[in-house]
């Protein structure tokens, strides 16, 4: 998402629950976890979403591991995500130019 700094940014942001599932006696989330600020954005299929925060700890600026580690924590039955969803924001911008 690109933005200019000094100028106001809007952005659609989702609010996302999701129950690990049981796999023995292991919680497990069901999908795999890309990105980080270690990784390179370009290998991302999923780059346009961004995770801001994991059960309230901010996302923003954790390597893949530091994102891996908290999402994937064995206490933690629910995860609670706040997405920034790029798809969404454009499709929300076209609808007000209409």
């Amino acid at each position: 998402m690109s933005y200019i700094p000094g100028q106001p940014v809007t952005a659609v942001v989702q609010r996302v629950e999701i129950h690990k599932l049981r796999q023995g006696e292991n919680l497990i989330l069901g999908f795999s976890i890309g990105g980080g600020i270690d990784q390179d954005p370009a290998q991302n299929p999923f780059s346009e979403d961004k995770t801001d925060k994991v059960n309230g700890w901010d996302m923003t600026m954790v390597t893949h591991d530091q994102a891996r580690k908290r999402l994937t924590k064995r206490n933690e039955e629910v995860v609670r995500l706040l997405v920034t969803r790029h798809s969404l924001q454009k499709a929300v911008q076209q609808s007000m130019m209409s």
